[in-house]
């Protein structure tokens, strides 16, 4: 029986309504009126244009949809992940601008008097210290004791305090922080390490440490978008703390990996200002050389641009300028809000991602692999992955009023999914490793065109569609938590 309801809307919605107002009409240069255009892309998208013709990827939208309250937009880009933006918001992509994150008058950075011992082992393992130079209870990941060490060493105790000292974390959040921390040092396990880092976030949102900490797990971890989403994590952890020494390093060796070597440049000169002792340690100095080489090769290809173009390829490139209004609409593109990791989106381009539960609370999206992801809409975590098809579930449908949920595929049926009764009984088509299958997915979404299709065929491949690393590994890892 159908029963009716009634849909509120508020003011700022009303007021925004595009019905409200007709849409505008190009001028007579066809250009079009100001803020009538809006872009939404991932901020780490444009830079990836050259490697993503390279792999032979395609980086579309298979499906978009707003959620029930329409300020925010789901949006399944093929090739990548799943990617929620604020309409409203305006959020832009991170860069770096020196004037971003300054100290405060109280202290410098610098930590005055650090035995070359000390100093060293603190470039070892990325630990932060304060301003009064001191680390306590963590481990020198050659099994010397800082504690120990700091004992031996006369530091001074009279070094300003900074006004920004790290906060106490409630006794829940610290336990989560430890795991996650054993996880990341212990088992080189940085997807577990970051779902424990998203639970510690929920509760202690305005945490420095837990942002450098995740930022830390990204970097290592390296799926599609994660050197970016690092990026995002350092500059929160530099607007809660200026003096956040390893978030502003992080910071600078993100913006090198994603091809921004001139913002990098910046980034560590203004790290060495800030933290001048640190300046001449070895990783300090390699990041430089890098940086430095990286700049001299883009200088190169700048020159290269200028030459005449003779070549068809170079013909090619430059019919394919932007025009004014282009770059102006690029350059007020918004970024996304939160993403969600772990499907893989290559091979068919019908596939939807949605919102569900009663308050859109969960995000569901299909994958090649034959299953369906089911994400915690606010600490991105998956919660459910669970077989859909034998091949590829492309179609998500939530019922509007009762949980339950419709799913399709290339198998040519309809299947309908509700909750359990809590029996104790077994489901069969419940992955019973999602991190192992988000990684597999990964794999896939970078894995040769001919593997991918061969893997639809039903074919084994070794490293892709088991979640295996056939180079043995990442290989011994440093520990850089706190």
């Amino acid at each position: 029986m159908l029963s009716t309801h009634s849909v509120h809307f508020s003011r700022e919605e009303r007021l925004g309504a595009s019905w409200r107002t007709p849409a505008p009409e190009p001028d007579d240069d066809g250009e079009l009126p100001n803020h009538c255009v809006q872009y939404f892309v991932a901020g780490h998208l444009p830079v990836k244009e050259n490697d993503r013709k390279r792999r032979y990827r395609s980086l579309v939208s298979t499906y978009v949809n707003f959620s029930p309250g329409g300020r925010e937009l789901l949006v399944n880009l093929g090739g990548e992940q799943v990617y929620l933006f604020d309409i409203y918001s305006g959020r832009r992509p991170k860069t770096f601008d020196v004037k971003d994150y300054v100290l405060p008058e109280s202290t410098n950075g610098v930590c005055k008097e650090v035995s070359e011992q000390v100093a060293e082992a603190l470039s070892s393992n990325g630990t932060s210290i304060g301003a009064n130079g001191v680390a306590k209870h963590i481990a020198h990941a050659s099994g010397i004791k800082l504690e120990e060490t700091l004992a031996q060493s006369s530091l001074p105790s009279t070094q300003p305090r900074s006004p920004h000292r790290t906060k106490e974390l409630p006794p829940k959040v610290e336990a989560l922080k430890h795991e996650a921390n054993r996880y990341y040092c212990d088992k080189k396990d940085f997807t577990s390490a970051i779902r424990l880092y998203n639970l510690a976030l929920k509760i202690t949102p305005d945490s420095a440490v837990l942002f450098g900490n995740r930022a830390a797990a990204y970097m290592k971890r390296k799926w599609e978008g994660d050197l970016y989403a690092a990026l995002r994590d350092c500059h929160s952890a530099l607007c809660l703390d200026p003096s956040h020494r390893k978030a502003h390093f992080r910071l600078a060796r993100c913006l090198l990996e994603l091809m921004r070597a001139r913002e990098a440049q910046d980034c560590l000169q203004q790290f060495k200002a800030k933290f001048p002792d640190y300046a001449k340690y070895r990783e300090c100095q390699a990041l430089d050389r890098d940086i430095s080489t990286a700049v001299l090769t883009m200088s190169e290809s700048d020159s290269d641009k200028d030459r005449p173009e003779s070549s068809p390829s170079r013909r090619w490139q430059r019919s394919d300028q932007q025009s004014d209004q282009e770059k102006a609409l690029r350059s007020r593109a918004c970024d996304y809000d939160t993403r969600y990791c772990g499907h893989c989106n290559t091979t068919t381009d019908i596939k939807e991602a949605n919102f569900f539960g009663s308050n859109g609370q969960y995000i569901v999206a299909g994958s090649d692999d034959g299953s369906f992801f089911l994400w915690d809409r606010h600490t991105t975590n998956i919660m459910r992955v669970l077989r859909g098809d034998e091949s590829i579930v492309n179609c998500l449908q939530p019922h509007p009023s009762y949980c339950l949920l419709a799913t399709s595929g290339i198998d040519p049926v309809v299947r309908l999914w509700s909750p359990k009764p809590d029996d104790g009984s077994s489901d069969d088509r419940c992955v019973s490793e999602p991190d192992t299958a988000a990684t597999a997915n990964q794999r896939r979404m970078n894995a040769d065109p001919l593997e991918v299709m061969l893997m639809n065929m039903g074919y084994r491949i070794t490293g892709i569609s088991d979640g295996s690393d056939d180079e043995g590994g990442e290989g011994p890892v440093q520990c850089r938590t706190h």
